[in-house]
């Protein structure tokens, strides 16, 4: 493989890539995920999804219906993913780690018609965050749920044999699934078009509240084939993906980038655990890693990090953050990663923008996200949209068949995003050097990169200007060695009322994800501002680096 190739996924939408895989290697692995126990072939994997679409059919699921996931990396998810596609409905990806208002606010923005939900994990409690954002739920009988705040929101499935009240079990689905005519899912099916919408990726973008991605299915087996041409990726390859299906980098470079190589996806824990990783590639002869930066310092960093033989590791991405080099030279030092590839991307780009390649200099690999896929345009302009000369900086703009349709009910948004001329603003400041390679050097935007999960901070200066004690509020991105940015809010006091820091932050944990809970915490009497009073967020970063003395 190379990128010369032609992609052979033009024209098809992912079910049809799903039954080319199935017919092609039938009883490869297709599926595994050590901790729960499940394998399956490209044969049974053809099968259950096949199962899956017949169940959503049998709740009234039609093509573009949009059905949402809200689950850790569990056993369903791909199949799920993969079902929908082949009816044609559009998979609402939810993040795990969100809070019940939250979890509202996709429900009503998304139009859900289908929620599928695990129980619980460690901590979380997802069917009683689901009843505080839904209540009417306990009270209605499944398939007839009715709210005003979720008029679209019908039925609730449980993918665990746990249902609570007003839900149904995955099983119990898959039984209805059971009366339903499969040559009526093969007529849906036959009448879709590659162009077609099928998943809804939810950024936290740069301005106001999360936006909904759209993307089609030619948006992400475009994608999925680059990455998996770049990677040479083989049938023989087994794919370790530790990083969450809710993200981009889950469920198009782990999810489709396995299924078009028709290789093996390894899937190590529900959520990302460094030794259940380790484990994972060890054991299943892994030859490819992915992961975060975070993830990979973790790893390098376990306890039983000694003594593993990771030889069967060949290649393998790290993206999702800013990448650093020391980082990248233990990965390729410590884990025998000669070949790790270096990213670049985000989920308006289905996600990825540009890849190393396998044969560039360690130079590049290191210092550079590599060079733009095939088929994508990319180009760095200045304040006024103009073209800059090669080695200048500039904000990074992209056109080609990876950029999204535009967001969900968002056509203002989308207009700022993607100019009349189809190129997608992404707000990154970037140089392109001799060679075509790509260095990102910083955002124009606010956005916070905590770990690979995008953060920004309107939400999390909304939830504390809640808080009675607080007058004002700003919060900034501060650099951090392991997640590469931590978050630290600015607080003003009102006059006379009190609150120290860890009671601001414990009052973030109960409207807010984990990952966007302060790390920093600063009381300050006055923010750095112009003589307009516009708020210098520039200096504010540079101000607590130096206070906090990262």
């Amino acid at each position: 493989m190379n990128d010369t190739a032609t992609p052979w996924v033009e024209g098809m939408t992912i079910g049809q890539v799903l039954s080319a895989a199935a017919s092609r290697n039938p009883e490869g692995e297709a599926l595994v995920f050590p901790e729960a126990g499940f394998r399956c072939t490209y044969r049974e994997y053809d099968r259950l999804v096949d199962r899956a679409a017949a169940g959503l059919l049998a709740l009234g699921t039609r093509p573009g219906d949009h059905i949402a996931i809200w689950a850790t990396n569990w056993t369903q998810w791909p199949i799920l993913q993969l079902a929908s596609a082949r009816l044609g409905a559009v998979l609402v990806t939810i993040n795990p780690a969100y809070r019940p208002e939250e979890l509202a606010y996709v429900l009503a923005q998304a139009d859900v018609h289908t929620l599928f939900l695990i129980d619980r994990f460690k901590t979380s409690d997802y069917f009683g965050m689901l009843r505080t954002a839904c209540p009417e739920l306990a009270d209605s009988a499944p398939g007839e749920l009715r709210s005003d705040r979720f008029p679209e929101l019908r039925w609730v499935v449980s993918l665990r044999e746990t249902p609570a009240a007003g839900m149904i079990s995955w099983k119990e689905m898959l039984h209805r699934g059971e009366m339903v005519d499969r040559s009526t899912l093969v007529d849906l099916a036959s009448r879709l078009s590659p162009n077609d919408p099928i998943n809804l990726q939810f950024t936290s973008g740069t301005t106001g509240f999360p936006k909904g991605a759209l993307l089609s299915h030619r948006n992400l087996l475009l994608n999925a084939f680059c990455f998996a041409e770049r990677l040479r990726a083989t049938p023989a390859d087994r794919i370790c993906v530790p990083v969450p299906f809710y993200h981009c980098f889950g469920c198009v470079l782990g999810t489709l980038v396995s299924l078009i190589s028709r290789g093996t996806m390894l899937v190590p824990s529900q959520y990302f655990d460094p030794a259940a990783t380790l484990d994972c590639i060890e054991k299943e002869r892994a030859t490819m890693i992915y992961g975060v930066p975070s993830m990979f310092i973790a790893e390098l960093g376990d306890d039983t990090f000694a003594g593993r033989d990771l030889s069967s590791l060949r290649t393998g991405i790290m993206a999702g953050s800013p990448c650093p080099v020391e980082v990248i030279n233990r990965v390729i030092r410590e884990m025998g990663v000669a070949k790790i590839a270096i990213g670049y991307g985000l989920t308006e780009a289905s996600p990825g923008v540009t890849l190393t390649g396998l044969d560039d200099p360690d130079s590049w690999r290191v210092e550079t996200v590599g060079r733009a896929f095939p088929g994508v345009e990319v180009k760095i302009v200045d304040a006024d949209g103009r073209e800059v000369p090669e080695g200048e900086q500039g904000e990074l703009c992209v056109r080609g068949p990876n950029v999204m349709l535009g967001y969900y009910r968002m056509p203002a948004e989308t207009a700022e995003a993607i100019d009349p001329e189809g190129w997608l603003h992404t707000g990154d400041l970037a140089r392109r050097d001799e060679n075509g390679c790509y260095r990102i050097t910083g955002r124009i935007k606010d956005m916070i990169i905590r770990g690979g999960e995008n953060i920004y901070p309107r939400e999390i200066e909304e939830c504390l200007h809640a808080h009675p004690a607080v007058a004002e509020v700003h919060v900034v991105g501060v650099p951090d060695p392991r997640l590469g940015e931590e978050v630290c809010a600015w607080v003003k006091l009102r006059r006379g009322a009190a609150a120290a820091e860890e009671e601001l932050r414990a009052f973030c944990r109960e409207h807010l994800a984990h990952y966007k809970i302060p790390r920093y915490v600063l009381l300050v009497d006055e923010f750095p501002q112009t003589v307009t009073g516009k708020i210098q967020k520039y200096r504010m970063r540079e101000e607590a680096t130096a206070s906090l003395g990262l």
